[in-house]
């Protein structure tokens, strides 16, 4: 294996990822790219694990500002990951790479249940798995499912890919032009300061089980590999600033 800084990650991907410039839906053209930048390092020998969300199709807060009890509209947003975790499997399987699916809810018709022993070996045979449904439960949202994958899997990092955004900044960019960004930052910094890269649930998950995270921009081509290969990108979110 090429020397490489993280041997088996989690990349989170939102489900608005997906959509492109599209409103609604996946962007065939974005989710071949996706499957490209997670081809590039899989073929470096890493073991890849990913967690997608479904925003792209159904977002609980949206199904509650409807009206929806809370935890229904949560399952349905559940149901949402999962369905984008079937169609990235496919496109990854066009590939040539191997590819399993774990489902927190179960569904064993179209998916694995989640097994955490079986995911390992998954990883440990040269598989891809793709975790979806959440963590299976309401009122928990996916970026606390990527930690605790993270952590259920020993993953040395978790890849928040974000979208047009290069890592994190002391006030948001797009509102704040004067907005700095941060090459790295503590956990503890992190949640004091409040700054909004994963929820604090997850945050706190990571600390616990010393699980790195570095936000980055996943529109930049090539971007996880560099990342696995140790290139400083994005911002590193770690037991203390500066790594």
């Amino acid at each position: 294996m090429t020397d490489v800084k993280y041997r088996r990650i989690v990349l989170k991907l939102s489900g608005e990822a997906l959509m492109g410039s599209q409103s609604f839906g996946i962007d065939p053209k974005v989710i071949g790219r996706i499957a490209d930048e997670i081809a590039s390092a899989y073929r470096l020998g890493i073991q890849v694990a990913v967690v997608v969300g479904g925003g792209n199709i159904f977002r609980g807060v949206q199904g509650s500002a409807w009206g929806m009890d809370k935890a229904a509209a949560d399952y349905v947003g559940m149901l949402a990951t999962i369905m984008n975790c079937l169609i990235l499997q496919e496109v990854l399987n066009s590939k040539g790479i191997s590819t399993r699916v774990q489902t927190a809810i179960a569904m064993p018709e179209v998916a694995e249940p989640f097994i955490r022993l079986r995911a390992i070996r998954h990883l440990e045979k040269g598989r891809v798995v793709i975790f979806g449904g959440g963590t299976g439960n309401p009122h928990v949202t996916t970026d606390t499912a990527s930690a605790l994958r993270a952590a259920e899997i020993k993953a040395d990092v978790i890849l928040m890919a974000k979208n047009n955004v290069d890592g994190v900044y002391d006030d948001d960019p797009k509102n704040n032009p004067e907005a700095k960004k941060i090459n790295s930052i503590s956990f503890e910094q992190l949640i004091r300061q409040g700054l909004k890269v994963m929820d604090p649930a997850a945050v706190s998950l990571c600390q616990q089980n010393n699980i790195p995270i570095v936000v980055f921009d996943f529109a930049q081509p090539g971007s996880v590999e560099r990342i696995v290969l140790g290139h400083k990108i994005g911002t590193l979110v770690g037991a203390r600033a500066g790594g």
